[in-house]
């Protein structure tokens, strides 16, 4: 990361000093606006950050608080499949790291592999299987390439969430996520292999993040707003305005939990 992307930062969010990053998937953006004393930075306007190409997601930093914790959210990501990078959100990434945070949040639109998971859902992420047959620190020299994975996803921090969903009255699934790289989506034969190698939802992002946040020493919890059932499961065809449409219902039961997550009072990184 550019150390003139933290020089525009700091001082244009006017002392904002996070605790935590947030990544927001697929028309999950609406959840910015429950940050207080917003400030928004496009990322066109900050060094190294990348602009992606996919409607539903805004391209934009937003800092503020939400409920009585300083946040800085990324509305909007960059996938793999836009250019081929498996990197592409490393700098933003790092910023968020050098803001300060301690811990990152991912959020993504996802499509189910179980019956009992409808669109709707919500679905915290506790492992991953990574089947895009790429991965973000490929090239890195040293040894700090080789990160342990056995704890990807911070079991404090699952447990919080795990706890909001109960004070809010929001039910919280929990499952294995599989990356496949995209844009296309998944056949009813990739489907049915994805549930026999134990995949309870695929999508088109979030574990190269993961892996960047856990080299970058960031703890991670994510989690999954169902948008469909995968293809096959229906006969219905899959479509990207399926996802930008469906994403918004369970986006307001996420918002509530992370709210009530991070935002409660409930912050200590112990």
């Amino acid at each position: 990361m550019s150390a003139s992307t933290i020089d525009h930062l700091v001082p244009r969010l006017g002392g904002i000093a996070p605790l935590y990053g947030i990544v927001l998937g697929s028309g999950l953006g609406s959840l910015v606006d429950s940050v207080e004393n917003a400030v928004r930075i496009p990322y066109s306007e900050l060094p190294s950050f990348p602009i992606g190409s996919v409607s539903g997601h805004a391209g934009e930093l937003v800092a503020g608080t939400l409920g009585q914790a300083p946040v800085v959210m990324l509305s909007g990501r960059v996938h793999y499949y836009e250019k081929g990078d498996a990197n592409a959100m490393r700098a933003p990434i790092e910023a968020l790291k050098g803001l300060g945070i301690d811990s990152l949040i991912l959020t993504n639109s996802a499509g189910s592999l179980r019956e009992d998971m409808p669109p709707g859902s919500v679905m915290q992420i506790t492992d991953h299987i990574n089947f895009s047959g790429t991965n973000p620190l490929i090239g890195l020299d040293g040894d700090e390439r080789f990160v342990g994975m056995t704890n990807a996803y911070d079991a404090e921090l699952a447990s919080r969430m795990r706890r909001a969903a109960a004070i809010t009255g929001e039910e919280l699934v929990s499952g294995v996520y599989m990356w496949f790289s995209g844009p296309s989506f998944e056949t009813p034969a990739e489907i049915r292999m994805a549930r026999i190698l134990g995949a309870d939802a695929v999508g088109m992002s979030t574990v190269p993040e993961v892996l960047i946040a856990r080299s970058l020493g960031l703890r991670v919890a994510a989690a999954s707003v169902i948008t469909n059932y995968g293809a096959g499961m229906t006969g219905a065809e899959l479509s990207h305005h399926e996802t930008k449409d469906m994403a918004p219902i369970g986006g307001r039961r996420l918002a509530a939990i992370l709210t009530a997550m991070i935002g409660g009072g409930d912050n200590d990184n112990d």
